[in-house]
């Protein structure tokens, strides 16, 4: 058979290998450089995406100015507040959450004050704030700005006791002795502002202290007692 003839821009196919012939199974030689792997790329990649993060951020820093401290701003140490208790005024620093009863027994030591339920349901707490009893526990310090404050620790004349003081005593008017404070200062906003009680007015009055060792009979005695006494 005639060979075939191909124009001159074109290639004659290749030629079958004969079937005999071996293929061979040798893989193909790879013809990338080795000493640059994808790791490689990958660490060069993230490199550069770090160093222009930093440089772009250090440009923003500098461009960006400088703040100043807002105004109205507290100092680390509180809010200072100053107020008179048992007569003697008193400077202190205090968080606006903090309340009376923590500043009293915490900041001034007046640890008379006991907080109990620590949400004005026993009156443990109360003292006396411009003449009013009050739960302690329940009024932010930074609200008894400029006010007078008694506490507990404020009746006693040195050794001698406060005449609502001393009736407690005689009359039993305590057990476990926890909840007295808070009654001794209720009953004695009631007498500041009452001297001559009836025994509904006691009762009244320190309804909203609670004794547990169920001292209440000899509390509304030792109130009209010191009534009596303090009347003269």
């Amino acid at each position: 058979m005639a060979d075939k003839k191909y124009p001159e821009t074109l290639s004659p196919p290749p030629a079958t290998a004969p079937a005999n012939e071996a293929i061979s199974t040798e893989p193909i030689e790879d013809t990338h450089d080795a000493a640059f792997s994808r790791r490689d790329f990958l660490k060069t990649s993230g490199l550069g995406v770090l160093t222009s993060y930093l440089v772009g951020s250090a440009q923003s820093h500098a461009l960006t100015p400088k703040s100043t401290p807002s105004q109205g701003v507290l100092p680390q140490e509180g809010a200072p507040i100053t107020f008179y208790v048992n007569g003697q005024a008193r400077q202190i620093h205090v968080e606006p959450r903090t309340t009376l009863a923590e500043a009293l027994r915490e900041k001034l030591h007046l640890t008379g004050t006991k907080v109990i339920c620590d949400r004005g349901s026993c009156g443990g707490c109360t003292v006396q704030v411009n003449g009013e009893a009050v739960c302690s526990c329940m009024m932010l310090a930074v609200d008894a700005h400029n006010a007078q404050i008694t506490t507990i620790e404020g009746l006693a004349k040195g050794d001698q006791l406060h005449p609502l003081q001393q009736a407690f005593v005689e009359c039993d008017a305590l057990q476990c002795g926890y909840c007295t404070p808070g009654m001794v200062m209720s009953c004695k906003a009631l007498l500041d502002r009452n001297p001559t009680p009836s025994l509904d007015e006691v009762k009244d009055a320190v309804a909203g202290n609670l004794c547990r060792c169920g001292a209440h009979p000899h509390v509304f005695e030792a109130a009209l007692l010191a009534a009596k006494r303090m009347k003269g």
